[in-house]
This record gives structure tokens, C-alpha cells and sequence, in this order.
């Protein structure tokens, strides 16, 4: 029988039912099967629950950075991601921080957008008056949604009515801010939208549409600075960071890593805290292009007294309740190691992170090159690959390394040598 992807009723199976299926779809041996099935401090029943049509379970290492300081309280800070040199370059960055007291950060409410999408509007203008006009229902129908996220301080707190041109003519975009306390927001923002959108659509004499939360999360920010001190840096080496900054400023093709370098450290402790993380990657990029160009989410510039002042602003739309936060052991075990209880606090934590991330990776680029730093520790990787355990791990890694030659080749050819008796 020819192979199909065609599957009835897959998502009413269970786990070991799927992957029977996988398994002979994929020819998968039996200890790939095993592999994929083994349980962790996930099991199989919370992740069917998590996710559609679950066979298994895919690892990440966890890490801590070591040594932050962020408004003068001193943090481990767990990290999930498969690059080398991510956690061991935060750490670095905040121990090189400690003498001029670490990180300094603050953040807004945490107030998230949510927009309804209302089209073929005759009057665009009298439609928008008209909508404002019901401001206070609006808000009043969308905080009975509810009452508990309102009890808490939160809830819908302003309504803005903006009028856009589109390839499809003219649309009326109504936008509800709420506070979100110590939520994400996604489900309580899109349910007080679902409840307010008829409000919407009868008071503009439109047809309202989409109704959904902005992962631009423009209101959610938070904002860090950190001062290295000329004598923990050369001047040649402050002088190289700025350039590499002002690189990144000036290219969009250098932007995209420069950034990208940010959300490895933010991305790490997103996925380690069970973060919505593509909605940090996805709101992150688009406010480096607020401007109409793409550009750096940090600045670095050299003060009066010749020290480098480095500050980052960022959307930071996270949670310390609800979701997977909520769900994952793992997420919450590293919330304790964090020791945070609300948004605000980790939000602050966060962009900490990506502030040093970006300090590190620019440092190393205008120093020795990036690539040392990471053949280092993928050298390792090779070395395990190859068949490398214990001690020889490391003395295979070294060899390659010193020799410029990171292959697996070269790391069986190395381990041969090393096990001759």
C-alpha cells in the first residue's frame, strides 16, 4: 500500500496508537520508538493534554546564568536552548556588570491590544465618532467578561478607533488596551473582543471581521540599562562595541543578527519559564521597525566619563499565571529557581537578559570573532557524536579545536589514538 498523510480521526487516537502509526509510516526502529515515547517530568498524559496529536517528547538542555544583578537583587536565572555559548556569554556579561551594580530596569502596565477589524464602512469618520461615542459600554460589556482580571486592578481600560487604508479600500480598526496583569492575555483580551465586536459593528453600520489580540504588544514594555566600567574594558574594545553598534544601525542585514543575538537570551529563559515565545520573536521584530526601518532593539554609547552605557526597550508580553506557565512542572520549578511572581518583575528580567546577550555576542565580535567562542563548545559536540565519553570528551575537543579542525572525521580519527593502549 502506497504511504498517505491522509489520517482519519488521528487526533482521536492515543499517544501509543499514533505512534504505532508513525512508526510504520517512517519505518522507525524500535529504539527510536522508545526514544520518542520516554517519559521525563513531562508525562504523556499532560502532554496530550497540552498539544494535537502528541506521540512523544522533544528535550532541550536547561542552564543557569550565573551572576545577575538587575535592580540591585541578585538572580540564577534558568535557560533553555540547544547554541553553545549562550548561557556561559550572559553569565559573563552580568559578572563583568557586578562592579558598576548590575542591571537597572523598568517596565509599563501591562497592557496589551486587541483589534476588530470593521470593513465596507460608508463614512469612515462619522463611523469612528460613532464608536467612540459607545466608548463607555464597550469597555463596560468588555470588563464583564471578566471580573476577576478586573478584581486584580486589571481589565479593558481605553478604546482607540483608528482609520486605515488597505488594497481592499478603507478599514475601521477599533482597538481595546487591557491590563493583564500577570497574564499573557491572549485568551482574556480575545474573549472581551468576541463580546464587544457586535457593539462595534452595529454602531459603525460595517461588518466587523477579525477580531484578535496584536502580538505588538507597543504598551507591554520593558526597558534595561547597564554601565561597563573602562576598567573592566579596554577603550579599543568600548570603541569596537559602538562600531558594531552603529553597524547594526546602519544595516538591516546586520540588524537581523544584532537582534537576533538579543532574543537568544530572551528566547532561553522564555522557553525555560513555558513562554509564548513566537509572540516575543514576532513583537520584538516588528517594533525595530516601527520607525520604517528595521533597527537595533539596544543602543550603546560611550559616556562622559568614558564608560559604555548600554540600554535596551522591547515589547514584553509574559506571564507568571495561566497557560503552560501554569501546566509545565518544569516551568514552574524554574519560576521558583527565579523567584518571580509577577509579569512585571520577569518582564524586567527578560530584557535584562537580552540587553547582556547583545553586550556579550557584540564584544566577541569586535575581540577574538564569535566563532571561538562557539567551536569551543561545539567541539565537544563533535567529540560526542564521534563516540567520546567522560574525560575524552573534553581531550578530544581540545585537540580539535587546537588543530582548527572540528570534524567528526577528525574526532573518530583523534579517539582512535587516544584509546590505544
Amino acid at each position: 500500500m502506497p504511504k498517505t498523510s491522509r489520517i482519519s480521526n488521528f487526533y482521536k487516537l492515543n499517544p501509543k496508537e499514533r505512534l504505532k502509526i508513525i512508526k510504520e509510516f517512517a519505518d522507525l526502529t524500535d529504539e527510536e520508538v522508545a526514544l520518542l515515547s520516554k517519559e521525563g517530568n513531562l508525562k504523556m498524559d499532560q502532554a496530550d493534554r497540552m498539544i494535537e496529536n502528541v506521540i512523544g517528547f522533544k528535550s532541550l538542555p536547561l542552564g543557569i546564568a550565573t551572576n545577575f544583578i538587575i535592580n540591585g537583587k541578585e538572580y540564577l536565572i534558568p535557560m533553555s536552548i540547544e547554541e553553545p555559548s549562550v548561557v556561559a556569554a550572559a553569565s559573563h556579561a552580568a559578572k563583568l556588570a557586578r562592579d558598576t551594580g548590575g542591571f537597572k530596569a523598568t517596565h509599563t502596565d501591562p497592557i496589551m491590544i486587541g483589534q476588530i477589524q470593521t470593513v465596507e464602512v460608508s463614512n469612515p469618520e462619522e463611523a469612528k465618532k460613532a464608536i467612540m461615542k459607545e466608548k463607555g459600554n464597550i469597555l463596560k460589556k468588555a470588563n464583564e467578561q471578566n471580573p476577576t482580571i478586573v478584581k486584580l486592578g486589571g481589565g479593558a481600560k481605553d478604546l482607540q478607533v483608528r482609520i486605515i487604508d488597505s488594497i481592499k479600500g478603507p478599514m475601521l480598526i477599533t482597538e481595546l488596551f487591557v491590563d493583564c496583569r500577570d497574564a499573557m492575555g491572549a485568551n482574556a483580551v480575545n474573549t472581551m473582543l468576541e463580546a464587544v465586536a457586535p457593539m462595534v459593528g452595529k454602531a459603525s453600520g460595517g461588518k466587523v471581521y477579525l477580531r484578535i489580540l496584536s502580538n505588538l504588544a507597543s504598551k507591554r514594555l520593558a526597558r534595561a540599562k547597564v554601565i561597563y566600567s573602562k576598567e573592566v574594558l579596554s577603550e579599543e574594545m568600548i570603541d569596537g562595541i559602538i562600531y558594531a553598534y552603529a553597524f547594526a544601525k546602519a544595516d538591516p542585514y546586520r540588524c537581523a543578527t544584532h537582534n537576533k543575538g538579543i532574543m537568544n537570551g530572551i528566547v532561553a529563559v522564555g522557553i525555560a519559564l513555558s513562554q509564548d515565545i513566537r509572540a516575543l520573536e514576532a513583537g520584538a521584530h516588528a517594533y525595530a521597525s516601527r520607525s520604517g526601518q528595521y533597527e537595533p532593539l539596544t543602543t550603546w554609547e560611550k559616556d562622559k566619563n568614558g564608560d559604555l552605557v548600554g540600554t535596551i526597550e522591547i515589547p514584553m508580553p509574559v506571564a507568571t499565571v495561566g497557560g503552560a506557565t501554569s501546566t509545565d512542572p518544569i516551568a514552574k520549578i524554574c519560576r521558583k529557581i527565579l523567584g518571580v511572581k509577577y509579569a512585571t518583575e520577569l518582564a524586567e528580567i527578560m530584557a535584562s537578559v537580552g540587553l547582556a546577550q547583545n553586550f556579550a555576542a557584540m564584544r566577541a565580535l569586535a575581540t577574538e570573532g564569535i566563532q571561538r567562542g562557539h567551536m569551543e563548545l561545539h567541539a565537544r559536540n563533535i567529540a560526542v557524536i564521534a563516540g567520546a565519553t567522560g574525560k575524552l570528551i573534553d581531550e578530544v575537543a581540545e585537540r580539535m579545536v587546537k588543530e582548527k579542525k572540528v570534524k567528526v572525521d577528525r574526532a573518530k580519527e583523534i579517539l582512535k589514538e587516544l584509546k590505544k593502549p
